[in-house]
């Protein structure tokens, strides 16, 4: 399956300023200059729906896309790196991210982005403890696959995954992508519709359930 259409909706200051919807949302979430925009212009095939700057740390909102009609939307999350951002910006970006991951029912997966071209970096295994101590749904995406060579790059995994197992049980799905060559496409559009239709399959279950039951509560009435 692909992405049919595509569009920027709204950035919100905070989490009370997104929509009021009943679709799943997918966050996309990493340090500065982690490739964020430049992924999910590559996962909407367009390159102008996220704004890449050489600047890092530009996103500082909560951006909206509505995606497939408005059957689920892709969100574009700040950065935790907070590159070179004064105290007061920094404590307002944290309880945005905060805000919204902690407090936002529709969100479905958060994927968080790691630059594979680094060792296992401190900032970004405190924040995945973070999120799993929250129990929020999440998945890594290892960005900038193209920068390595394989053999490079699957170590680097490998490390990180190393890293995790002293702490965690069971790892998150993982994939690895570059946005200049469209690897790892594919796999993370299957796998948000694959958690789309398990959401659609819940909502017929529960709907079904709650059609018996009012038929049983007219007869027992009859």
């Amino acid at each position: 399956m692909d992405i049919k259409n595509a569009k920027f909706e709204i950035s919100s200051p905070d989490v009370k300023g997104c929509p009021d919807t009943d679709v799943p949302e997918y966050a996309f979430i990493g340090r500065s200059n982690v490739g964020k925009s430049s992924l999910i212009n590559m996962l909407c095939k367009s390159k102008k729906m996220a704004k890449t700057s050489q600047t890092p740390g530009k996103t500082l909102l909560i951006n909206h896309f509505r995606m497939d009609d408005g059957s689920w939307y892709l969100v574009d999350l700040p950065g935790y790196g907070f590159a070179k951002r004064g105290k007061e910006q920094r404590e307002k970006l944290e309880k945005l991210i905060e805000g919204y991951i902690l407090n936002r029912r529709q969100l479905a997966c958060l994927f968080v982005l790691i630059d594979i071209r680094h060792d296992p970096q401190k900032i970004d295994m405190e924040f995945i403890d973070w999120i799993g101590e929250h129990d929020v749904p999440f998945c890594l995406i290892f960005t900038k696959a193209d920068k390595l060579g394989p053999v490079a790059g699957q170590r680097h995994v490998d490390d990180y995954c190393k890293e995790l197992k002293l702490t965690w049980s069971e790892l998150p799905p993982i994939f690895v992508s570059s946005s200049e060559k469209g690897k790892g496409r594919q796999e993370i559009l299957d796998y948000i519709f694959a958690v789309n239709q398990e959401i659609a399959d819940s909502k017929n279950e529960t709907r079904q359930q709650e059609i018996e039951h009012i038929d049983e509560r007219i007869e027992a009435e009859e």
